[in-house]
């Protein structure tokens, strides 16, 4: 395997899907917790547990696909690792403070990129 740092990257966003979802499960029975179940700061907080999974499967099917090394792969392997890294951290920060969501470019931005990059490689 080329890419084994999203190989584990990926492993570790599971985790960090299966942790941030069972502090999550220990308010979420309260109705009015973050402001209920449709507020901005409690969508926020799901979106960024999903996102763990989500872009976990993304590193871990990258690390899969990349057959061959090349300048294209490389820069995959990071932007998809970068978009991991700052996905749910952007959706937590935007939940506690709402400017913050001006940070999404990063996290979208880099795993578009990488997603491309990697599309291009295979072509």
């Amino acid at each position: 395997m080329n890419y084994p740092l999203n190989l584990v990257a990926g492993w570790i966003g599971f985790i960090g899907g299966a942790v941030s979802g069972a502090l999550i499960g220990l308010f979420f029975h309260r109705e009015n917790w973050l402001g209920g179940y449709t507020s901005f700061p409690r969508r926020l907080v799901r979106l960024g547990h999903i996102a763990f999974f989500g872009l976990g499967l993304i590193n871990i099917l990258f690390a899969l696909s990349a057959n061959s090394p090349s300048v294209w792969t490389d820069w995959a392997s990071r932007l998809l690792v970068v978009g991991l890294a700052t996905m749910s951290l952007t959706c937590f920060l935007t939940a506690w403070r709402a400017p913050f969501r001006h940070l999404f470019f990063i996290p979208a931005g880099s795993t578009l990129l990488g997603i491309i990059s990697l599309v291009i490689h295979l072509l």
